[in-house]
């Protein structure tokens, strides 16, 4: 069997496994977020944080619980880092930096993950499994409450109440994110993944000298790492660690981990608004995205002109030889798609085109499924743009869902996708006029912009994977990074929770000849189109002097 022709049988095996598993997921979280009734266990986490679960929240309470609960993450995990050396487990680590410090706990409060550290080489089984493993599962679950709340705007008419933040947060975790964690997790140890709490200890001799390993309990963060879209790994090489993702079945089953509840999400929304085809036509513009970045992927990666790529049957260089072209290219776009970064091959080794295709995944604003959570409430952000031109377009004021879309709304949702870029622009432009940044670049030209470019894209995005050919433990990029990460997340919130707060409080709009239906294959169309010429008009001046330019001369 050829290579491309391995890769497009395990694409299609990956669409099959995901769509057995679209509407029984979809209508599982559907059904956890419209009840009523709480479990015996939530009810202990309720009374140990002093919350009600039956009170009805506005969109600034609602918000205020958002930005509460991540800033006392944020405390807790960075003091838990510099506190390292004197807790039991640490695997005789000292305690992290500040600057680090405060880079990796912004980044995994903000599902962010993104390591400027050598895992195995600096946390202990303490801050790995009580810090950064938790993270993984609450700061998955804020992104699907924010995007539930958004969804609850469409739905409910006549109110601006939203839900209850807590009550979301909570079930996410333990009736979502924990029960698909433990399965995953079981699995990926039969599969061959490490589980345990050894110590460091040698494993022979390599180039002459000792080689030396730390165990983990590596397959249950690798399970969440990609349930709840995270991505940071256990150890430095990620998800291209035999102890992480040993298998080319366990890479396959890692991709569709990190994609099984952003596309399921979509018939979540669905239900919650009253009409599944309307979810069906979120899940199509996702899918339209994806699988043709996928295309791009392999044909920039398979084709690529040169005897030693072709010898290989690909470009090779960067990937495992147990994985391939055609898996690695599934999952870079995968991964950068959703704000997952994890990897299974290092990008700053993919071909010109095949490294810009992973940067402009991110620069979508990772929507295409995107992350849990902040993958849905991404795309209905691009959807009421999308039905704001169409309505420029015939001359009349647009409607989304039985939602008049007016000067308000449009506001917030062009203050939306306006953040991001700002913050990727301003800081590659700084980073790159300031003397200092410029000595973290591995290599010079375009190649060399396209790692800091790739970098706040990552931040900003809350994506987390790395060109990994910049120095980035520096006190100016984690600093930097971290602040990236940290507005990234939180100001997009802002908007999609007051949004969510100003639909909640229309009356619904009836149907008429002129309403523009959005379950069509036709919105779909305009949906993609919209989303393709916003991000190009802003990202292209920046891509064309990296991964373009580098493209091009190759």
């Amino acid at each position: 069997m050829g290579p491309v022709l391995a890769g497009v049988l395990q694409l299609l095996a990956l669409i099959a496994a995901l769509a057995l598993a679209y509407v029984p997921l979809g209508t599982y979280m559907a059904r956890v977020y419209s009840s009523d009734k709480h479990w015996r266990v939530e009810k202990w986490i309720y009374k140990g944080i002093g919350a009600n679960p039956n009170t009805e929240m506005r969109w600034p309470a609602y918000l205020r619980g958002v930005l509460a609960f991540s800033a006392v993450s944020v405390v807790f995990l960075y003091l838990l880092q510099r506190l390292q050396g004197h807790l039991p487990g640490s695997l005789g680590f000292k305690a992290i930096d500040p600057d680090q410090a405060f880079n990796t706990a912004a980044s995994f409060v903000t599902n962010t993950n993104w390591q400027s550290y050598y895992g195995e080489q600096a946390m202990g089984h303490v801050v790995q499994t009580a810090g950064l493993a938790v993270q993984n599962f609450v700061s998955a679950a804020v992104g699907i409450a924010v995007a539930v709340a958004l969804v609850r705007g469409f739905a409910r008419s006549r109110t601006g109440e939203l839900g209850n933040f807590w009550s979301d947060l909570v079930r996410g975790v333990t009736r979502i994110l924990l029960p698909l964690s433990v399965v995953a997790a079981i699995v990926l140890v039969a599969c061959g993944a490490i589980q345990n709490f050894s110590g460091i200890h040698e494993v022979g001799q390599f180039m002459g000298g000792h080689q030396q390993w730390n165990g983990g309990a590596v397959a249950s963060q690798e399970a969440i790492k990609e349930v709840g879209t995270n991505g940071g790994g256990y150890f430095n090489a990620n998800s291209a660690h035999p102890f992480e993702n040993p298998t080319p079945f366990t890479n396959l089953f890692e991709i569709f981990l990190l994609l099984v509840i952003p596309f399921a999400l979509t018939r979540t929304f669905g239900i919650m608004v009253g009409s599944i085809k309307q979810g069906y036509a979120i899940l199509a513009t996702m899918a339209t995205i994806w699988v043709g970045f996928i295309a791009l992927m392999m044909w920039t990666e398979f084709a690529h002109h040169g005897p030693a790529l072709q010898i290989a049957g690909g470009a090779m260089e960067g990937k495992e030889q147990r994985i391939g072209v055609g898996a690695s290219s599934i999952f870079a776009v995968s991964t950068t798609l959703t704000s997952t970064g994890a990897v299974d091959s290092f990008h700053s080794s993919f071909t010109g085109l095949g490294g810009g295709i992973t940067m402009l995944g991110m620069q979508l604003g990772e929507i295409a499924p995107g992350g849990t959570g902040s993958g849905l409430y991404g795309m209905l952000i691009m959807a009421i743009i999308a039905v704001f031109i169409a309505g420029l377009m015939v001359g009349r004021t647009p409607e989304y869902l039985g939602k008049k879309i007016g000067t308000r709304e449009i506001k917030f949702a062009a203050c939306y996708i306006l953040i991001t870029p700002a913050l990727v622009l301003i800081f590659t432009a700084a980073a790159m006029a300031l003397p200092t940044p410029g000595n973290s670049m591995t290599n010079s030209g375009a190649h060399g912009f396209s790692e800091i470019l790739y970098a706040y894209s990552s931040a900003a995005n809350n994506n987390g994977s790395a060109f990994a050919g910049l120095n980035a433990d520096t006190q100016w990029f984690n600093s930097t990074l971290g602040l990236a990460m940290v507005l990234g997340r939180f100001l997009p919130m802002v908007f999609v929770l007051a949004l969510a707060g100003s639909l909640a409080e229309q009356k619904p709009v009836p149907a008429t000849a002129g309403t523009l239906r959005t379950e069509k294959p036709l919105f779909t169309g305009l949906l993609v189109g919209a989303i393709l010429i916003i991000t190009g008009l802003t990202y292209f001046p920046a891509l064309a002097l990296g991964p373009l330019a580098e493209g091009l001369a190759s």
